[in-house]
């Protein structure tokens, strides 16, 4: 089978290469799946580069979402049959025409979604479901500052947002982007070239954002704080500015707000039962039609440094999918 392989640990990404390796046999409590679909994360590309925290064994093959239907089970799997269509992740392993996966980390594809949206769906609506409804209990009326707002995760940060009742305002470096995501559900978008602080103090009446969901880091992280409402909830999920920031421990204490970490797949390994609530939870409004993926562009595996092109020129609007 084809599978795009990192044999060597390169920040041009100089070390991949699609190749024909050997379709994997699913062990006790696993399940093949025949991948129709795999979403491209920012971790996808870290990993392939060594800057992320997990480091697997060379080679591997890349890839953390998949969707796609069950070809075989291993030894133990009562709970899915071949001829199934299901959601999921690993760490890796998604980008190829099979891929091996623990039983226990599957989802049935929810059945408005093509695969392309189902493969787009796991890793960004978890994380924002962690987020919003986990660990910063967003409520109605509430208003949510998105950074990042046109990315995978940020747009379902936006989409979850509005579901929950929130004034949204999405935050983007380019007024294309912000526009696109002011067609999605965003109320309101601010460019972050000149700053957001004035105009999020200004959208709010001087109050500020209750909650700011924040993938960036940097700089961005920095002004938050200058706008962040009295018990305002400011939400660590990434640093993908390049900088990790800090604070002065006055700054919570004086302006009365939340420094809070989010980790969606740490928290449901550290909490597996509460972890199996969110994925419920998210799949329900999945099935009900609440939520919608955004799927910005789908490219053949063959194809993959286009992909990683959009991302790392910042292009994509949404999620990008790999289809083996």
């Amino acid at each position: 089978m084809k599978a795009l392989v990192c044999h060597q640990i390169a920040d041009d990404f100089s070390g991949l290469e699609v190749r024909d390796i050997a379709v994997p046999e699913p062990g006790e409590g696993e399940v093949r799946v025949r991948v129709k679909a795999a979403g491209v994360n920012f971790p996808d590309l870290l990993m392939s580069q060594g800057k992320y925290q997990f480091k697997p064994e060379l080679p591997f093959t890349l890839g953390m979402e998949v969707a796609g239907v069950i070809d075989a089970v291993g030894d133990g799997v009562s709970e899915w049959t071949p001829g199934d269509e299901v959601i999921g992740g690993n760490k890796t392993g998604a980008y190829a025409e099979y891929a091996v996966l623990p039983a226990a980390s599957l989802s049935r594809k929810p059945g408005p979604f093509t695969f392309a949206q189902a493969a787009a769906f796991p890793a960004a609506y978890i994380t924002a479901y962690v987020a919003l409804v986990v660990r910063a209990n967003l409520q109605p009326g509430e208003t949510l500052l998105v950074h990042g707002a046109s990315g995978g995760v940020g747009m379902a940060a936006v989409d979850v947002g509005k579901l929950l009742g929130a004034t949204v305002i999405a935050t983007s470096a380019s007024d294309t982007k912000l526009n696109k995501v002011l067609e999605y559900g965003a109320d309101y978008g601010i460019n972050v070239t000149q700053g957001f602080r004035d105009k999020v103090k200004t959208l709010t009446q001087g109050r500020g954002a209750d909650v700011i969901f924040d993938p960036v880091g940097g700089d961005v992280f920095d002004e938050s704080v200058r706008c962040i409402a009295f018990d305002g909830r400011l939400l660590v999920v990434g640093f993908t500015s390049g900088r990790i920031p800090s604070i002065n421990a006055n700054m919570p204490l004086i302006k009365g707000f939340s420094v809070v970490g989010v980790r969606a797949g740490e928290y449901g390994r550290q909490f597996p039962e509460r972890g199996l609530k969110n994925k419920a939870a998210i799949g329900q409004w999945a099935e009900e039609g609440k939520v919608r993926p955004h799927v910005f562009k789908e490219i053949p595996l063959d194809d993959w440094r286009e992909a990683w092109r959009l991302m790392t020129d910042r292009e994509v609007v949404g999620k990008v999918i790999i289809r083996p």
